[in-house]
């Protein structure tokens, strides 16, 4: 799933070219980079920030050629194209394979990474024209919709390289996940070339590194659903440090037939874009050392799948969830079709509403 824009609010921006600052903390570059199928902005600070820069870059381009759903040539095409056969695969999807597959249980399939027939049906994948599909060719995609399948059979007795394979006629689909990983990914980047401080922003998935060079957190606003149009309107704005926020909402990637809005976000349970009575969800948690032996070794990958599922849960069940969750601590911020902002305990001292919004603002503990 693609995600809609989490924008950064920067007080001030030092282009590569400007005059070379006396003090290495201070030290910037800010790259622009296409990727997946989203403008991402990379920039990073330290005596490192340009080499780091561009690892960061390397690193999403790297992925993009193994997960791409649209590449004929990448990794994930191969598998969807296998027929059922394993096939050899790199470590990156083997590993995420597993980590999409156990993110699908974990949400009991409102996040389902073998979604992908169902999607490009509506016209969603990229390449095809927007459609509404008839019920009985839902309802035939949806007996391909399993995660158990690919939980089940992608793991091949281990070899070198890793192969891997999913169910006869399935596919899947990484987009809920890519953009997340390769966030994760990027943190690991920072922590190689050192980097005191960098904001990165992935379409809607952001990381910011360290805080802002004044020490104050990095200020990341949420988008106002019902002002799209408007990249400056926002719901409300987050100060962070050390942080992954990820977006989900159905405003962005949309079109429109007798009437009727259709977004891109469906619920693998119906075959139809979800209606949840959310407009957007926000899931933020904190950076962690994969090495450090606690929390989640890949928050980043966790926030990407949970932002979808939420999303496709709706209030009540998204805040069950979060209050239930046994794992890797996470925060929300939910925007609901009825005006409201709700926003978990943990971010009540770091989210300030945008009054101009309009929206009522409900805090959850």
């Amino acid at each position: 799933m693609r995600r809609p824009v989490i924008c950064f609010l920067l007080l001030a921006l030092f282009l590569t070219g400007c005059a070379a600052p006396t003090d290495p903390d201070t030290a910037q570059e800010s790259i622009q980079v296409i990727a997946m199928d989203t403008a991402m902005l990379i920039t990073t600070y330290g005596e490192h920030s340009v080499p780091a820069a561009y690892a960061c870059e390397d690193t999403i381009r790297d992925l993009e050629k193994q997960l791409s759903r649209t590449d004929p040539d990448s990794e994930v095409s191969r598998l969807n194209n296998a027929g059922g056969e394993a096939v050899e695969v790199g470590e990156d999807l083997y590993f995420l394979l597993h980590e999409a597959a156990c993110l699908s249980a974990e949400t009991a399939g409102a996040f389902d990474l073998t979604v992908a027939p169902v999607v490009s049906a509506w016209g969603f994948a990229g390449g095809e024209e927007y459609r509404v599909p008839s019920q009985e060719e839902l309802d035939r995609l949806l007996e391909l919709v399993d995660y158990n399948a690919v939980y089940d059979r992608y793991i091949i007795p281990p070899t070198d390289p890793p192969k891997a394979a999913i169910g006869p006629g399935q596919a899947i689909d990484l987009g809920g996940v890519a953009k997340g990983y390769a966030a994760d990914k990027i943190m690991e980047v920072l922590q190689e070339y050192e980097v005191p401080r960098a904001n990165i922003s992935l379409g809607g998935n952001v990381l910011v590194w360290g805080g802002r060079p004044d020490g104050t957190p990095w200020r990341v606003g949420v988008q106002d659903p019902a002002r799209p149009e408007d990249k400056n309107a926002f719901a409300g704005v987050l100060a962070l440090t050390d942080s992954f926020a990820v977006t989900s909402g159905g405003y962005q990637r949309y079109f429109e037939e007798n009437g009727t809005r259709y977004h891109h976000i469906i619920d693998p349970a119906t075959g139809y874009p979800a209606d949840s009575g959310l407009t957007s969800v926000t899931v933020v948690a904190d950076c962690h050392d994969k090495n450090a032996g606690s929390g989640d070794p890949y928050p980043g990958t966790m926030c990407d799948a949970f932002s979808t599922a939420l999303f496709i849960m709706g209030e009540e069940r998204a805040l069950d969830f979060w209050k239930t969750w046994e794992g890797t601590p996470f925060e929300l911020v939910l925007v609901t079709e009825d005006d409201r902002v709700i926003v978990t305990g943990g971010l009540a001292d770091r989210f300030t509403l945008d009054e101009s919004s309009g929206y009522a603002y409900e805090t959850v503990s």
